[in-house]
């Protein structure tokens, strides 16, 4: 019994692990790319409400209407607003939480890594749950 107990936990707590990014199937890896591929779109033409859609309900919620979403995408997220290279990479787990990792080249023409964390509705669709920009690694001779 004492060693079934330790076997018995570790199971326990691999169930309550969210899914890795290894464990994605192939379908829910392009469900998740046509969702943020469609909100990007959306963004090209300026259909906050579409785009809004898009978001998780979290980021529904805080920003409330499409307009102060769409602001706010406006001000700070101008690579992905208006990209002029946008490339999927790998899907990550970052933070327990199944991340996007995508190449972007913005309208200013400089690089940078877009990370969209994702989050599974009830239904099995996919929802954006925010956007992060990190700038490539300088290398340095």
């Amino acid at each position: 019994m004492a060693l079934r107990l330790p076997a018995f936990l570790v199971l326990l707590c691999s169930l309550a692990l969210p899914l890795a990014a290894q464990d994605i199937s192939s379908a829910d890896r392009t469900a998740i790319r046509d969702v943020i591929q469609s909100q990007v779109e959306a963004f090209r033409q300026d259909d906050g409400e579409q785009a809004f859609g898009f978001a998780s309900p979290a980021i529904r919620q805080m920003f409330g209407t499409s307009a102060v979403f769409m602001d706010m995408v406006r001000q700070g997220y101008q690579p992905v607003y208006r990209p002029q290279v946008f490339e999927f990479g790998e899907i990550v787990t970052l933070h327990g939480q199944l991340t996007q990792k995508v190449h972007v080249v913005g309208p200013d023409g400089r690089p940078v890594t877009a990370y969209y964390p994702m989050t599974q509705l009830p239904d099995g669709s996919w929802r954006i749950d925010g956007c992060y920009l990190q700038a490539p690694e300088e290398h340095q001779a």
